[in-house]
């Protein structure tokens, strides 16, 4: 009883397993690049908002958004930055 379902059920899934497993490897090593994102649909930008006022960094000169910037107040005047390493480099001058 035993030998007869393990001849007819047991060999048979077995088998049947593998021979999806290695489709599905030959499957998958067919395609050439990974699904891409449709033409009309590219990267969105970053959400900060168009327009609005540049300020130039004291430090290194580069002009800098307000909306996204780094600020410091300094003798009632607020002065934006680039970067955390361009706001230390002010406060140490």
């Amino acid at each position: 009883m035993i030998r007869f379902l393990f001849i007819r059920v047991v060999v048979p899934l077995l088998l049947l397993f593998l021979v999806r497993s290695v489709l599905r490897s030959i499957f998958q090593s067919l395609r050439v690049a990974p699904e891409q994102p449709p033409r009309n649909q590219e990267r969105q930008a970053p959400s900060v908002p168009a327009g609005g006022e540049l300020k130039k960094d004291p430090v290194c000169g580069t002009y800098v958004s307000t909306a996204t910037s780094l600020s410091r107040k300094v003798n009632g005047d607020i002065v934006y930055f680039c970067s955390k390493e361009c706001r230390d480099r002010y406060r140490a001058a």
